[in-house]
């Protein structure tokens, strides 16, 4: 979790996205999801990054300077050539999901959850 401030905006967060990916290196079994929350309260933004990963693979934020976000943020991280397992290549991540949430104008938390490549979940309908 970061506690940046509003000063820092959209590249303050992609600079802890790709940080903390970065830094995690191959303890979370790359290539990995990557859930990102923005706003509301250090407790809210860590619960939105865990939600995020429940997304399907892949589908971009319907905020369209979100689905810009993960674009970029996916592509840096993938730039570290880390990759699957931590033995070097090109896909160190799957996916970035971000979401975000208001907050109080004096801060600005994010929360990055750092997921492995066996993410599963599945839906059924009654």
């Amino acid at each position: 979790v970061y506690m940046l401030t509003p000063a820092q905006g959209k590249a303050g967060v992609l600079d802890a996205v790709v940080e903390t990916a970065v830094c995690a290196g191959a303890c979370t079994c790359p290539p990995g999801v990557v859930g990102v929350g923005i706003g509301g309260t250090m407790e809210a933004a860590a619960l939105l990054a865990k939600r995020q990963l429940l997304r399907p693979l892949g589908q971009p934020s319907e905020d369209p300077e979100l689905a810009e976000m993960e674009k970029e943020a996916l592509a840096r991280i993938n730039q570290s050539n880390i990759g699957p397992m931590g033995l070097g290549g090109k896909i160190t991540a799957l996916a970035v999901h971000i979401g975000q949430m208001p907050t109080h104008i004096a801060g600005l938390p994010v929360a990055i959850n750092m997921q492995c490549h066996a993410c599963r979940h599945a839906t059924r309908r009654l």
